[in-house]
């Protein structure tokens, strides 16, 4: 099944939905057919459900760095899929397309560990 999301202003993810492989045997095809469907012109794009952190979890081809989740940005120059910004301070790893606090997470892992914004440090 191939899975594509449907970009609304600022190219956020609307909504995923699955098309089936013997329709969507290109990206255009898949496009043409869910425009079809719904009657609209809407941007849609194609992702990867098994692609996270710019790798494939089955060990194929990554695709867009992510797999789209509503919410999420399609940045067009990196051609990838971003998380919302969870806190101001972290900053997005520009190889796997995902935010990463600005002090490594603690390696010691008995307990768990939350963030805090206020110090920008783990607690």
């Amino acid at each position: 099944m191939a899975h594509f999301c449907k970009l609304g202003i600022g190219n956020i993810v609307e909504k995923v939905v699955v098309v089936s492989n013997d329709i969507a045997t290109t990206e255009q095809a898949g496009v043409d057919f869910l425009n079809n469907l719904y009657g609209t012109n809407d941007i849609w794009k194609q992702t990867s459900y098994n692609t996270s952190a710019g790798e494939h979890l089955l060990g194929g081809t990554p695709f867009r760095k992510n797999f789209a989740v509503k919410g999420f940005t399609y940045d067009q120059t990196k051609d990838a899929f971003i998380a919302p910004k969870p806190f101001n301070s972290w900053i997005l790893n520009e190889t796997t397309c995902q935010w990463e606090a600005p002090v490594e997470y603690p390696s010691d892992a008995d307990r768990p560990y939350t963030w805090d914004e206020d110090t920008e440090n783990w607690v």
